[in-house]
């Protein structure tokens, strides 16, 4: 390890205080004192170190990561390879502008969105801050590209904060409420959510002909899994379909990969389970081990038909988050993390799977590699359960296990662990999963 950064922190579960800490509280009123109430948490402890599954915080506890930071550090929190990779740049220097003086790295991070993203045609990358910008700079691709100013997104999607990537998100509270007028030429049609019986091929294809017509889109974005939306698999067969029906109309199919990319569904990006080949894919999160960076990938006659100097950021490719890129995809091809998110995917689906049979409340367990949801529902079978959602989150957090929420209807657990976690702590994990729904 490189001289002056510490050790791995231990990887067992560790509770010395209640959830949260004194410390942790302590910090809280600060915080509050110093950050508006918009910017939410959604456990208030604070951490000093972490890795590969353990989170730390400065009341020493330690508690088992099924968050990964919503997906962005899938290779692990502090991974050797990136931390070495991050000390080393940040020694040569941390910032030029690509746009003014380029630098490697960056065209190394291209390359190798070119060769990993699906297809096998000629490609083009270009690297961007988050994936709210890469979903901007895909919409501006897509116009420019096709002539056209249709952007069509789905219910439940999630795409960003930003004035565009907001107007993209199907969720209104808390992301859109009262951040109104919204950017035009944004249409809505229905996503596959089987569970809940919506969002057929047949039907989405009819909204989009009837309600927006083909002649008018530029682009179809669709996450292959929607994350925020409660990670909600679409049928088998929705993808292609609305992959065949853009092709047949030139328009153009872009993939939000910037959460389920980057090995989390196990294969480097979502749309491969069904031979997806998009015409533009958007990466971020998990691409930069915990950096802040995106990149916008596609097919090279699209990509190069902006002009010079439409395209670009005074910080997108950032020198340390590149070399930070750079070894997470070493990380995940040396440590076999692909493979890896499928074991995790294996021992958790089927697991979990039991409790619909036995819970009421647990209406559907379902997702794919380390990406995995679990949907509440009242009596009905079907109506959503935000309140016992709370509750089996709170007991989580209080036995020392990270989960998140989800769900347009905030009635998901949402897991994600990251795919170094240990066997062990995945189990251990588990099993307090499991003690807190029986218990909710």
């Amino acid at each position: 390890m490189v001289s002056g950064v510490p050790e791995q922190v231990p990887q067992q579960r560790r509770l010395l205080t209640e959830i949260p800490g004194p410390r942790s509280r302590e910090l809280w009123a600060r915080r509050e004192r110093a950050i508006p109430k918009g910017v939410s948490t959604t456990l208030p402890v604070f951490v000093i170190r972490a890795g590969p599954g353990i989170l730390e915080d400065v009341d020493g506890n330690r508690l088992i990561d099924f968050g990964s930071g919503i997906s962005t550090t899938n290779a692990g929190n502090s991974a050797p390879l990136v931390v070495e990779a991050i000390w080393e740049q940040s020694a040569l220097f941390t910032h030029t502008c690509f746009q003014v003086t380029p630098y490697a790295g960056y065209v190394e991070v291209c390359e190798h969105l070119n060769e990993l993203t699906p297809g096998d045609h000629e490609k083009r990358s270009f690297l961007v801050n988050s994936g709210a910008e890469a979903i901007e700079n895909v919409v501006k691709v897509a116009r420019y590209a096709t002539g056209r100013p249709g952007i069509v997104a789905f219910d439940h999607g999630f795409h960003g904060r930003t004035l565009l990537t907001m107007t993209l998100t199907g969720k209104e509270m808390p992301y859109k409420h009262g951040f109104g007028p919204f950017a035009p030429e944004v249409h809505r049609a229905p996503y596959s959510y089987p569970f809940r019986g919506t969002g057929r091929l047949a039907d989405t294809i009819a909204v989009l002909e009837t309600s927006v017509g083909a002649e008018s889109i530029a682009a179809v974005l669709v996450e292959p899994i929607a994350g925020e939306g409660g990670v909600v698999v679409p049928e088998a067969g929705w993808l292609t379909g609305l992959a065949s029906w853009c092709r047949e109309r030139g328009i153009l199919f872009v993939a939000d990969e910037v959460q389920t990319g980057f090995g989390r569904t196990g294969d480097w990006f979502a749309c491969e389970h069904e031979g997806v080949v998009p015409d533009l894919v958007a990466t971020a999160k998990s691409l930069g081990g915990g950096l802040p960076i995106g990149g916008v990938t596609g097919r090279a006659e699209v990509m190069d038909s902006v002009h010079p100097g439409g395209l670009g950021g005074t910080f997108g490719g950032n020198p340390v988050s590149c070399a930070a890129t750079l070894a997470v995809i070493r990380t995940i091809e040396t440590e076999g993390l692909i493979e890896r998110a499928r074991v995790i995917g294996e021992a958790m689906l089927p697991r979990l799977r039991k409790l619909s049979a036995t819970v009421p409340a647990v209406g559907e367990v379902r997702g794919r590699g380390a990406m995995v949801g679990i949907e509440f529902v009242r009596d009905d079978g079907i109506t959503p359960d935000r309140e016992i959602t709370g509750r089996v989150l709170h007991r989580c957090h209080q036995a020392g296990l990270l989960v998140l929420t989800a769900g347009t209807y905030g009635n998901v657990i949402r897991l994600l662990p990251p795919l170094v976690i240990s066997d062990e702590l995945l189990e251990e994990g588990l099993a307090i999963l499991e003690q807190a729904v029986t218990a909710a």
